[in-house]
């Protein structure tokens, strides 16, 4: 979220992206910590542009495409749900993605604020985002 703005960027995590032929989708899978934002964040415009809520399934990443849909797992207890980017951040060294409360309550963090999880984003293959991927 924008108000996020004055905080640390995250700092680098290592990103796997399978081989793929080039002009095939690009699958993305990046390990990490995630921590979640609520109801403070309610109907906010998000980067994306869309009202923010937290019962929805969404979530924030530095750098994936907005409407990328991606399987967040908790690393603790094997639970998965699938999310929607709608927003950029985290802006915490160290986290990788943001959760929606719902969904944060979905894979079981809520209560604990942050969890390693493994986050999986099948993009479709664009130079940009090839590009992007690569840096990483």
């Amino acid at each position: 979220m924008a108000a996020h703005a004055g905080s640390r960027a995250a700092s680098p995590v290592p990103v796997t992206v399978s081989e793929t032929p080039v002009g095939s989708d690009v699958v993305v899978r990046q390990r990490g910590i995630a921590s979640w934002y609520g109801r403070h964040w309610r109907g906010r415009r998000t980067a994306s542009g869309t009202r923010f809520d937290e019962r929805d399934l969404t979530a924030a990443h530095l750098w994936l495409p907005f409407a990328t849909q991606a399987r967040v797992t908790n690393l603790t207890n094997g639970r998965s749900v699938e999310v929607v980017v709608t927003d950029r951040g985290p802006y915490h060294a160290g986290r990788i993605i943001d959760l929606s409360a719902r969904a944060a309550q979905a894979i079981g963090m809520k209560e604990r604020g942050v969890a390693p999880v493994l986050i999986q984003a099948v993009l479709a293959y664009r130079p940009v985002v090839a590009a992007r991927v690569a840096m990483q």
